[in-house]
């Protein structure tokens, strides 16, 4: 049966929801927008005067081919070449989801994304749902399949995986610019000193180049180490402007709710490194460099009033 305009304008009133419940169960804006589109063609292809509850037929049938997704895709992971790190979405966009609660803002972080690829699907599953959308665990338990005590079970095991991921800074957009601001300032300095101020003794970088990009295999660690890192990668040479095609320009911006450097080259986005922030400074860099992962990041990149860039030269 044909969709008709009212199932399909309530279908795309649902679609940003999905879509934010995807890319927190996926860490892909790509692999997000396919999953949501699959659900689409079953939407179209059931028998919807039969669907009660439509906004809950969705969600149970995006949940469940997100987690036949994850079990593939962490086989996948296991021979992905270096770094797996999340697919970058730059602040206003909707697949961010809600950002009401802490719990919310910290569910889409790059931080948590990379640190939730520890959880086995269920587990994702049941902390996205209860964490970021704050479904009951009763509707959980239905979307899964699973009893309403093993949905609290599942939650509090979650939990526990990611407890030691260390408690992020509350950050504004002011504040964020504000950061990044006197990272680059660090970075392109004369010396590694200051740069070394604004790390923690503890930091760490992680690049994802996918294979695609040249990208160190295992994470740089300790403030010394790292400040030597970043301060290298943002000193001019020609070696590096033969790699990437040029001198890229570097912007301050947000992503995932974190401050974000944005490498440009020729209009395109062709680096986003996201800063975790702790409350005794700057955790984790984590740089996506991979070209098959700022798909989105161009497009909305292109988008948007970005304004003029702190680094002309970066390179």
């Amino acid at each position: 049966m044909p969709v008709t305009l009212t199932e399909l304008d309530r279908f795309e009133a649902s679609r940003p929801r999905l879509e934010a419940i995807a890319y927190r169960m996926l860490g892909s804006a790509s692999e997000a927008e396919d999953a949501v589109q699959e659900v689409f063609l079953r939407w179209q292809a059931a028998d919807r005067e039969r669907i009660e509850v439509p906004e809950a037929w969705l969600t149970k049938v995006l949940t469940n081919l997100c987690l036949n997704q994850l079990t593939s895709a962490r086989a996948r992971r296991e021979t992905y070449v270096g770094e797996w790190l999340p697919e970058p979405v730059f602040g206003g966009d909707p697949m961010l989801g809600p950002a009401d609660t802490a719990e919310q803002r910290e569910s889409v972080s790059f931080a948590m994304l990379t640190l939730m690829e520890r959880l086995t699907p269920v587990e994702r599953g049941v902390y996205v749902l209860r964490e970021a959308f704050d479904y009951p665990h009763r509707q959980i338990a239905e979307f899964l399949d699973i009893s309403e005590a093993s949905s609290q079970q599942i939650l509090h095991r979650a939990k526990k995986h990611l407890a030691d991921g260390k408690p992020r800074k509350e950050i504004d957009e002011a504040d964020a610019r504000r950061i990044v601001e006197e990272f680059l300032a660090a970075a392109t300095g004369g010396s590694v000193a200051p740069l070394v101020q604004l790390l923690t003794e503890d930091a760490r970088a992680f690049g994802d180049g996918g294979g695609n990009v040249p990208a160190r295999a295992k994470p740089y660690q300790g403030a010394a180490a790292v400040a030597k890192f970043l301060w290298g990668l943002f000193r001019p040479a020609q070696a590096k402007r033969n790699i990437v095609g040029g001198s890229p320009e570097v912007y301050a911006w947000t992503a995932n709710g974190e401050p974000a450097a944005v490498a440009v080259l020729d209009g395109r986005v062709i680096g986003v490194m996201c800063l975790e922030v702790g409350e005794d400074g700057i955790v984790a860099f984590r740089s996506q460099v991979n070209p098959d992962k700022l798909e989105r990041a161009n497009a909305q990149w292109a988008a948007i009033d970005h304004g003029e860039p702190l680094v002309v030269t970066a390179f």
